[in-house]
């Protein structure tokens, strides 16, 4: 059995927690607030409360996980927290995640690259385009995952395909799991 971390406890989180659950994987997913424990709870996987706003509250989230899953690609916010989250945030928690049991990492790259907007639903072009900040994302997890040697997996499906995406999802993970 592994453990999957999934960061960012949304529908589409949840929906991927459920279908691992029925596998017979744990999985960890994080939320922001006690709001959302009892909807992660009730797909079977453990919730933890912390956010890549605070990094120092996902540190312990990573104990013995095999998979971290990324799965930022639709959040919502000022540009410039949004493009922390894909960029400064991610690469430090990306570094903290070097050194534990996690195996594989299952970053979203937000399909057309056009998912991230900004608080009042426009793309955060303030800073950066969401294509150029997903992209940023993505290489940041594809340079610190091959100076490590861990594997990585993008998803590339749009995210408000109700088909696709948690194929894509779960396909990764799976992907990711028989490596580890």
């Amino acid at each position: 059995m592994a453990r999957v971390l999934i960061v960012a406890g949304g529908c589409r989180g949840r929906g991927l927690a459920e279908a691992l659950v029925g596998e017979g994987h744990a999985v960890r997913i994080t939320t922001r607030s006690e709001r959302g424990r009892a909807a992660i709870e009730a797909t079977g996987a453990e919730c933890w409360v912390g956010t890549p706003d605070r990094l120092a509250t996902l540190r312990g989230a990573l104990e013995n996980v095999t998979v971290l899953c990324w799965m930022l690609a639709t959040a919502t916010g000022p540009p410039e927290e949004l493009d922390a989250l894909h960029g400064s945030r991610l690469e430090f928690f990306m570094t903290q995640a070097i050194d534990t049991t996690v195996r594989g990492v299952v970053y979203e790259a937000g399909g057309a690259r056009g998912a991230a907007t900004g608080a009042a639903g426009a793309v955060g072009a303030a800073t950066t385009s969401a294509s150029e900040m997903l992209a940023g994302g993505e290489a940041i997890v594809r340079s610190l995952a091959e100076r490590n040697s861990i594997p990585v997996a993008f998803l590339t499906a749009d995210p408000l395909d109700r088909d696709a995406w948690p194929a894509e999802a779960l396909a990764a993970v799976a992907s990711l799991l028989s490596r580890a």
